[in-house]
């Protein structure tokens, strides 16, 4: 089954994995600073003939590596709350193993919509209070977790095993507006819970047979370099960089849900 996707392509042209690698550096890269970047890979691999079923599970072997070095980054230069992580991820976990599940047989069309829907909301939260993304309100993310926030996590969490596309932006939104944390934070944090919940929804693609390797292992190396220079690019430029980014991504990722760019090209 690992190879019928490509039919007539050959898929070890040097062409083809170049185009593999570097669909993987910039995924890696959006993704770490932002969110939405696996859209990249996507549209690669369904260009090489794979299903969008395919193509879903298939993402996620690149996003466990580039998430792994990205988290480490972070936590070598004390950005990371590694405790809060793991309590978040529990909830963020559960939930990305229903939303897999869930993925194996649901039509996107319908659900892709209402997610543009929701990006365009938060962009204006993004764009009408700047100064909520920019300074951490550090009482409330000295916290334990309130319980309704493990449902807000569990529900994103289902996103995510859904379909990874936009789940960073949804992190990043609850990280800053519900646990309280700066931009900065916030996308450690981002990066360290996605971490924690991919390598469960790959298995889960894995054991229904939605996983090309071969795809996989190469744009998993463009993922993983894009994962760690985009960490260390992400501390040194601070909150403010990073939302200009958010908001760069979220305009394109909703204006694509919506067929925006279809029209126009």
């Amino acid at each position: 089954m690992i190879f019928q996707y490509f039919h007539s392509l050959d898929l070890f042209s040097w062409q083809i994995i170049s185009l593999l690698i570097l669909a993987g550096f910039l995924t890696g890269i959006v993704n770490t600073f932002a969110g939405s970047g696996t859209v990249i890979s996507y549209s690669l691999f369904m260009f090489l003939g794979a299903p969008v079923s395919i193509a879903n599970g298939t993402v996620r072997m690149g996003v466990v590596l580039q998430t792994l070095a990205a988290a480490i980054n972070f936590k070598k230069n004390n950005v990371l709350d590694v405790k809060k992580g793991i309590l978040l991820g529990i909830a963020i976990t559960l939930g990305s193993i229903a939303g897999a599940e869930i993925a194996i047989s649901i039509d996107k069309d319908v659900f892709e919509k209402i997610v543009g829907a929701m990006m365009v909301v938060m962009l204006f939260f993004v764009i009408y209070k700047p100064e909520r993304w920019l300074a951490e309100q550090k009482e409330i993310a000295k916290e334990n977790p309130k319980w309704y926030h493990y449902i807000i996590y569990f529900l994103i969490g289902i996103y995510g095993g859904f379909i990874h596309i936009g789940v960073g932006i949804f992190l990043l939104a609850a990280l800053v507006l519900v646990s309280g944390y700066d931009l900065v934070k916030a996308n450690a944090l981002k990066i360290f819970t996605v971490f924690l919940y991919s390598p469960f929804v790959l298995v889960v693609f894995i054991l229904h047979d939605q996983v090309d390797y071969a795809m996989a292992i190469f744009s998993s190396i463009g993922n993983l370099i894009g994962g760690i220079i985009a960490s260390h690019y992400a501390m040194r430029k601070g909150a403010n960089f990073i939302r200009i980014i958010l908001i760069i991504v979220i305009i394109v990722f909703s204006a694509s849900l919506f067929g925006v760019f279809d029209y126009i090209f």
